[in-house]
């Protein structure tokens, strides 16, 4: 029994570090909490309902729509909103507002368009699945852990050993300095908006072709992605990797061990004693403070 559950928590560790990254993609040089993230989530999943189910299309070309759909809101909201802002001086506290409404927005409208009730996107015939190591995995979980390490990996060497890497690095470290020396920062910023939106509506499908899809659906998988950056250390690709698992075990064990109903205080209950003892992360580091 509690071989299903760790892994279990395996898969839901590995969806949880590509929500981290997709997040921690933004994060790290547009310096604000991008909460409208969650709406693009479940926009993925849905945009994929819709041209799926309700559109005809085969499915191998309903994902890659949807994720170009993902993409071009997230480029959207950066230049049609968080830009102006920014060139206007907003501050971090303003455009999180602006994208707390965004996301209430987006959200309404999903429910508007697909309804409340819960979808199911689905590839065929629900099967059994294989065992592996005494627990039971289905295909879709297989392909869902082996997209999310592929993505994983493939981000971490974009960022290690690309010259876009390192652009994206020294804006992400230092802004104003990148700035100086040519570096447009606003186009770094665009491009994080477009991948890390596609990113999570690629997340988001995979989630809705093993469980279930809600309108809400965006937020519940949101904030554990954040816990998960937090817990790992903002900005460090195996950082999301490593919190993502450890948030996916310690919930699902605690699921075994003491009951579904605390599995989202589980959650927090990490988030909390991270911050209590290393706030960078395990594989952050500490800011450290020039005086001047």
């Amino acid at each position: 029994m509690i071989q299903q559950f760790i892994v279990n928590g395996l898969i839901a560790g590995s969806t949880y570090a590509f929500i981290a990254l997709s997040f921690a993609l933004i994060y790290s040089v547009a310096r604000f909490f991008h909460f409208a993230h969650g709406a693009v989530c479940a926009l993925g999943a849905y945009a994929c309902y819709g041209l799926n189910v309700w559109l005809g299309f085969p499915l191998w070309t309903a994902v890659p729509l949807a994720i170009i759909i993902c993409c071009a809101l997230g480029l959207i909201m950066e230049k049609g909103l968080y830009h102006p802002l920014r060139k206007r001086g907003a501050s971090p506290l303003v455009l999180l507002l602006a994208s707390l409404g965004l996301y209430i927005v987006l959200e309404n409208l999903i429910a508007l368009l697909f309804g409340n009730e819960t979808r199911i996107l689905r590839t065929g015939i629900v099967g059994p699945g294989v065992m592996v190591a005494g627990a039971r995995i289905t295909v879709v979980q297989i392909v869902t852990v082996t997209i999310c390490w592929i993505v994983l990996v493939a981000t971490w060497i974009m960022l290690r050993l690309t010259e876009t890497g390192r652009i994206f690095r020294a804006v992400s470290g230092d802004p104003d300095l990148a700035r100086i020396l040519g570096v447009r920062s606003w186009v770094v910023n665009a491009v994080a908006f477009v991948v890390g939106s596609g990113m999570a509506g690629l997340a988001s499908i995979l989630v809705a072709l093993d469980i279930d899809m809600r309108p809400t659906m965006g937020l519940w998988l949101l904030l554990p992605g954040v816990v998960a950056m937090i817990v790992g250390g903002t900005g460090s690709v195996p950082g999301a990797l490593v919190g993502g698992l450890i948030l996916g075990l310690v919930q699902h064990l605690g699921v075994w061990a003491i009951g579904a109903r605390w599995q989202d205080a589980i959650a927090f209950v990490v988030l909390v004693l991270c911050l209590a003892i290393r706030p960078w992360g395990i594989f952050g580091r500490p800011t450290a403070r020039a005086a001047i």
